[in-house]
């Protein structure tokens, strides 16, 4: 029975501690379920909430809308992005806005078309998006199956990344690590991506933020270097 005593206001409740491991994700990640992943402390320092993309529903992308907050994107296999002719939006924008010079912290972009599913109305709310990337992860799992342009229509409202061609020897952003997090854990090699902010600063959530939200909500704070060293070993 419960007590009618009072605990003192000096009583502190045991703190669930943070699921940290790689095993961890990869049970999640192979379960459907989002991990947020840390890029690293010299990168961009950001951490992103990262779903499997067959798994997305329109749940997913209120949370992705609404505990993110940032860009709703979905990262792609470079060879999976190479069988569906998809380009580096740089290379393919014949504009002076493009960007010449290499970015702060890398030497490119990922990004690259924005599709909608062509069953879709708008595109945009979160049914239609939730379609788009489900799709879109059902069709990296035999990319020679599908037929690209008649499954998808450009522009739309899920943006689009591609991997680098050898994933993390090239590169160690969120979409190579998404995809590196995919392949361990056996599922289609497209991933959601969606930056995490901070509703009072405005900036990216901090770790120690992102660590907080993890606890609160059972699930799985990763750092990227975690993945690189279990690649590298």
């Amino acid at each position: 029975m419960w007590s009618d005593t009072l605990l003192p206001d000096s009583y502190s409740y045991p703190q669930k501690e943070v699921k940290d491991g790689l095993d961890d994700a990869v049970e999640a990640f192979g379960h459907g379920e989002p991990v947020l992943v840390h890029d690293d402390d010299d990168r961009k320092n950001e951490i992103d909430l990262v779903y499997p993309a067959h798994a997305v529903t329109p749940s997913d992308v209120a949370r992705l809308r609404n505990d993110a907050g940032g860009l709703i994107c979905v990262a792609l296999a470079h060879d999976v992005a190479e069988v569906f002719d998809l380009p580096f939006l740089h290379d393919a924008v014949d504009h002076p806005a493009g960007r010449s010079p290499a970015i702060a912290y890398d030497d490119r972009s990922s990004f690259s078309l924005t599709v909608n599913h062509r069953d879709t109305f708008t595109g945009v709310v979160d049914n239609d998006r939730a379609r788009t990337i489900a799709e879109l992860g059902e069709a990296a799992r035999d990319p020679d199956a599908v037929d690209f342009a008649t499954e998808f229509d450009t522009p739309g409202h899920v943006q689009l990344l591609k991997a680098a061609p050898e994933l993390l020897d090239d590169r160690q952003g969120h979409t190579e690590l998404g995809i590196a997090l995919a392949d361990l854990a056996g599922v289609p090699p497209a991933v959601v991506v969606c930056e995490m902010l901070d509703d009072q600063t405005g900036g990216a959530l901090s770790r120690s933020g992102a660590e907080s939200y993890a606890r609160d909500n059972d699930a799985v704070f990763l750092n990227g270097g975690t993945i690189v060293d279990k690649l590298d070993g």
